[in-house]
């Protein structure tokens, strides 16, 4: 069962990876970003969804020809059929964009399915293709070459590494325009309702600093004036 209910997916969608990196980090988890990854079209909300994982390996040629891509049972394409709709795929491609993760077919299924965004550490085939899907898509750099000349597709819905973060089937998934984070999922009900805490004062701060405002006392708040502000910005902002 999801634990991402409509609500939730909501909250998240508000909130910016970075914000959400720090209530991480002052929880002490310093690796939930995957490094590298940049969304091939620019979002107008964030991506949100529970991780579910593909694994490559490097690729040993007699396991790798062509013909793999006839079985039902391939990896890659049993992933592509199998992503839950809501869920984002998330491939552990050795961070080697030398060799496609995917390309625009198998993007534009995963789409019309309902899934809510695919990453890689790798790179996509067909980019500029992926960028008119309209589902948000990471990847490190364009890759023409298919994934069978470097990777094989081993495992799915398993334990991977996405670049340098550790990611775990059913762990809540966030990507925006700086990035992609991965909370834990046992931790995400908290770390949104702190981060959007957290959202709402930055907010404040930053309408105090285009209006001319100090950050010294204000950002951090070490002033009890500026928690008074800030309270009563609250108030009038409904927030």
């Amino acid at each position: 069962m999801s634990i991402l209910t409509a609500a939730l997916r909501q909250q998240l969608e508000k909130i910016s990876t970075a914000t959400l990196a720090t209530a991480l980090y002052k929880r002490g988890f310093r690796q939930q970003v995957i490094q590298g990854v940049t969304p091939l079209a620019r979002l107008d909300r964030s991506m949100v969804g529970e991780a579910f994982t593909l694994r490559y390996i490097p690729a040993r040629e007699d396991r790798n020809g062509l013909e793999v891509f006839r079985n039902p049972e391939h990896p890659q394409r049993k992933a592509v059929e199998t992503c839950p709709a809501g869920a984002v795929l998330v491939m552990d491609s050795r961070n080697d964009p030398r060799a496609a993760s995917a390309g625009g077919i198998l993007v534009t299924r995963l789409m019309k399915r309902g899934v809510a965004g695919v990453v890689t550490d790798g790179g996509f085939r067909d980019a500029d293709d992926i960028a008119r899907v309209g589902m948000p898509a990471f990847h490190t750099r364009p890759s023409a070459p298919t994934n069978l000349t470097l990777h094989e597709a081993l495992d799915i819905d398993v334990p991977i590494g996405c670049g340098g973060a550790p990611v775990f089937p059913g762990d809540v998934i966030v990507g925006d325009n700086d990035g992609v984070i991965v909370i834990p999922a046992h931790l995400v009900e908290e770390i949104a309702a702190e981060a959007t805490e957290m959202t709402a004062f930055e907010d404040f701060v930053m309408e105090q600093v285009k209006a001319g405002e100090t950050i010294v006392g204000l950002y951090p708040a070490t002033k009890q004036e500026t928690l008074d502000r800030f309270a009563a910005w609250r108030s009038r902002n409904g927030r």
